[in-house]
């Protein structure tokens, strides 16, 4: 599909409104956040010149909630404004499970997920659409097999993550986009709204992100 001089791939309709109202959002980021982001969407640029793969990987401490919000959301965005031959991943310092609480947000915000493999670290595809290749999610430490071990940006997405993490082995660029963690309203009647809140704080900056990408 053709949009506003963009091409957009097809994904599921609550996923693409949303998109549409964060899109209009942007001066709501602060101008210092602005400049950071900008930062990645520079080396997004660079990859994309050079006609080379575009990996990001998403990083918190125990890769269960905002660093999976970020390998998701930046697919989206990724999607939403035509920068293709992105790949987004997701680790952290230890591994875990995705936690319940970040499925059931991104759930009521509109993805479908499945579920490939069962036990204590349950492994998901994520889907925003029926024909885009959906995020693989499961925790794992960021050196994990499965993420890039060279030519990548890693975004540390948590402090604690950053302090404790301090070399990314075959990383191109390591920036810190850190968020408050909606664990702290785990088991409140804030909940639900605080994981959606996070969720949605991160899809507003991941499709800043990409809105700087020609």
């Amino acid at each position: 599909m053709l949009l506003n001089g963009q091409f957009i791939l097809a994904m599921f309709s609550k996923i693409k409104s949303i998109c549409d109202e964060l899109s209009l959002q942007f001066d709501s980021i602060t101008l210092d956040r602005k400049l950071l982001l900008e930062s990645i969407s520079n080396y997004v640029q660079q990859k994309k010149n050079a006609g080379l793969p575009i990996q990001l990987m998403y990083v918190c401490t125990h890769n269960s909630r905002r660093s999976h919000f970020g390998q998701i959301w930046a697919a989206v965005a990724a999607s939403y404004y035509g920068v293709l031959d992105v790949t987004t991943f997701s680790g952290g310092t230890e591994a875990t499970a995705f936690n319940q609480n970040a499925i059931q947000a991104l759930n009521e915000i509109g993805f479908q997920l499945t579920t490939k493999a069962s036990g204590e670290n349950p492994v998901y595809e994520v889907f925003f659409s029926d024909t885009i290749t959906p995020s693989y999610c499961f925790s794992k430490v960021y050196n994990d097999n499965s993420n890039p071990s060279s030519n990548f940006a890693a975004i540390m997405t948590c402090g604690d993550a950053e302090e404790n993490c301090p070399f990314i082995p075959g990383v191109e660029l390591r920036i810190a986009t850190t968020y408050n963690d909606p664990k702290v309203f785990d088991g409140t009647p804030l909940q639900s709204d605080k994981y959606k809140e996070r969720s949605l704080q991160i899809a507003l900056e991941t499709m800043y992100v990409f809105s700087k990408v020609h």
